[in-house]
């Protein structure tokens, strides 16, 4: 069935089935491989993206359930203010070591400090609980959050 959805601003025409998980139809139909296939159970984050702004596992939303909601990608997420910030924290800092999670990472930080610009750690733990890092990266992420707030709060 064919359905229409805006990804990054764009709108996309796919001929997908109504349960077909969105993190299918961005990588396989739309090409765009930023965002991962981890567990397939919204376990670990690797396939975060946002959903009007919330971070969301589309391994499990499915497609039918997108409605008239912009999606956002990593591959437009640095087109936001807090997501640059975060993309520059993160290179900044060197949170990456495989690489692997930190499209899931980067989105689920990005709507954290888009909506709090003073994040405790507190704040940081709760909203990074469900990304996982097999590299043990934690607490690089931290800082990297850390760095892109106080950035943010500094105008830049």
């Amino acid at each position: 069935m064919a359905t229409t959805i805006k990804m990054n601003g764009v709108n996309h025409t796919v001929d997908v089935d109504d349960d077909t998980p969105l993190l299918w139809v961005i990588r396989d139909v739309l090409g765009m491989t930023g965002t991962k296939f981890g567990c397939g159970q919204a376990l670990c984050g690797a396939c975060t993206v946002h959903i009007d702004g919330t971070p969301t596992r589309s391994c499990i939303t499915t497609i039918d359930s997108i409605g008239t909601s912009e999606i956002t990608t990593i591959e437009a997420i640095g087109k936001t203010p807090a997501g640059a910030a975060i993309q520059k924290a993160w290179l900044d800092q060197e949170v990456v070591q495989c690489g692997y999670c930190q499209s899931g990472q980067i989105m689920s930080a990005t709507a954290l400090i888009a909506g709090n610009k003073n994040p405790s750690d507190q704040d940081i733990d709760d909203a990074m609980s469900g990304n996982i890092c097999r590299c043990g990266t934690y607490v690089r992420i931290r800082e990297a959050i850390k760095f892109a707030a106080q950035s943010q709060r500094q105008g830049g």
